[in-house]
């Protein structure tokens, strides 16, 4: 495939590339009964160069990622942290003894003991904060206080499909651990269950129901089913066979439960005493003190991680943070508010924006070429966080998920572009840079007839064609 591209850039200009590459893409017979949107402007004049139903509303996948992250960028912009405080409600008295509790109040940050982004050593921080606050002893417990977002942490308009993966955690006021926990199997012949050896980290009181079979396959095939705030889960589907350790994803049914819990142990191991059980809340309380504020990494690494590697857990915090703006417990329906309100300000066809998620996930998400454009064209020209949002972006043939698009062909490393990609979606948007020029485009596919990689393929040959007449 590698030498595909370069003869077809380079050998047969002729007999592929004549006509229209919109046109003889749009009537190939892979895309005829397609749902398909594509705009390719010029960057800097604004000229349409190529469309086929730019203003027809597509289902996104993640590049609905790029409306989230160029709103948080605008509206919280890049320097903006996630802010965790520790609290007390209560007296710290003479023999250093709190006589009341100490809350860990969420703030919404998503990187809480995350694989992927900020500080590994977070809770060494906190205690050390509980001691230079005077405090040695708690007499009442630790509370971990999710009141930032509403209680509805799964968002509705999800599958039944993707509850209780990894990728799709539920959305809390309290992140932790990217809300993500590995199940550990032992898998034996074809066809039996795997023997569930633990989870990590362990999650007191959760209880599985395996329905998996070991299989010849060599990659993971398992799903989590359970409703939110359950701790009942089913999993399905096959893993490889003859495994001595294979671990699976779900999410962490109830991350501030867990963090507070390890916070209690680390607290204990310091020689700090905590009378009481922890708990959790999902309300505020008045009359408290803060005592230490831990601040996330910058927004501008966050939205990063994000973007570079389609990262659904810190693209729903950080959409659902957003709804801050407006009210002091988001929601999603704020967040949704916002956007388009935002957008519509600027002169962008919300009409064309039907957004029910920050991440993609949801299949009722839609959006138009021409909304896409108009929003990488306004980042681009009239926005102060240009360079930060292009920086955030994968590369051709470089980083993220557009690593393998384009490898060792004229257009490795010249566009910086989201991509999105379910089941019979395959979406990218973003700019192109060629040697006169910087072009702004969306291709965006629905139902194409064939393979994803087939269909990946040739969404390649058109931007190479496009590339090569715009050179």
């Amino acid at each position: 495939m590698k030498i595909f591209h370069s003869l077809l850039f380079f050998l047969f200009p002729v007999v592929v590339f004549a006509g229209n590459p919109v046109e003889n893409f749009v009537k190939s017979p892979m895309m005829e009964s397609a749902n398909i949107s594509i705009l390719f402007r010029d960057a800097n004049t604004g000229q349409v160069l190529y469309q086929s139903r730019a203003k027809n509303v597509v289902t996104p996948a993640s590049t609905m990622k790029l409306v989230t992250t160029a709103t948080a960028f605008e509206l919280l912009t890049p320097d903006a942290r996630f802010e965790t405080r520790l609290e007390i409600d209560g007296v710290i008295r003479k023999d250093s003894t709190l006589w009341g509790n100490l809350y860990i109040h969420g703030g919404g940050d998503p990187t809480l003991g995350s694989e992927k982004l900020g500080e590994k050593n977070f809770l060494g921080k906190w205690v050390s904060a509980v001691k230079a606050a005077g405090i040695k002893k708690i007499n009442g417990r630790i509370i971990a206080d999710e009141s930032v977002f509403e209680q509805q942490v799964i968002n509705p308009k999800w599958t039944w499909e993707d509850m209780g993966n990894y990728y799709a955690p539920g959305i809390h006021g309290i992140s932790y651990l990217d809300n993500t926990f590995r199940l550990v199997f032992r898998s034996g012949k074809v066809g039996t269950t795997p023997e569930i050896l633990r989870t990590e980290p362990p999650i007191p009181g959760l209880v599985i129901d395996n329905h998996l079979k070991s299989s010849t396959i060599n990659f993971d095939n398992a799903y989590f089913y359970g409703a939110p705030n359950s701790l009942q889960r089913s999993i399905y589907g096959e893993i490889p066979a003859n495994k001595n350790e294979f671990a699976v994803k779900g999410d962490i049914v109830n991350p501030g439960l867990l963090l507070v819990q390890d916070f209690s142990n680390c607290l204990a191991d310091s020689g700090i005493v905590v009378g009481e059980s922890p708990a959790i809340q999902s309300y505020p309380t008045a009359e408290r003190k803060a005592i230490y504020a831990y601040l996330s990494p910058a927004m501008r690494d966050i939205v990063t991680e994000t973007n570079v590697k389609s990262n659904n857990h810190f693209a729903e915090y950080v959409f659902k943070f957003i709804g801050t703006k407006v009210q002091p417990v988001a929601t999603t329906n704020a967040s949704l508010e916002i956007i388009r309100d935002y957008w519509k300000s600027k002169g962008l066809p919300v009409d064309q924006l039907f957004m029910y998620d920050g991440c993609g996930l949801s299949a009722s998400d839609a959006v138009s070429a021409n909304f896409l454009v108009e929003l990488l064209m306004y980042m681009k020209s009239k926005s102060p966080y240009a360079t930060d949002f292009y920086n955030s972006l994968p590369v051709t043939g470089g980083r993220g998920t557009l690593s393998n698009l384009l490898l060792n062909t004229p257009l490795q490393g010249k566009i910086h572009a989201k991509s999105g990609t379910i089941e019979n979606v395959k979406c990218y948007a973003g700019y192109m840079e060629l040697k006169n020029k910087t072009l702004v485009f969306a291709l965006m596919v629905n139902h194409a007839n064939g393979t994803s990689k087939a269909v990946t393929a040739k969404m390649e040959e058109l931007l190479l064609q496009v590339a090569r007449e715009n050179q």
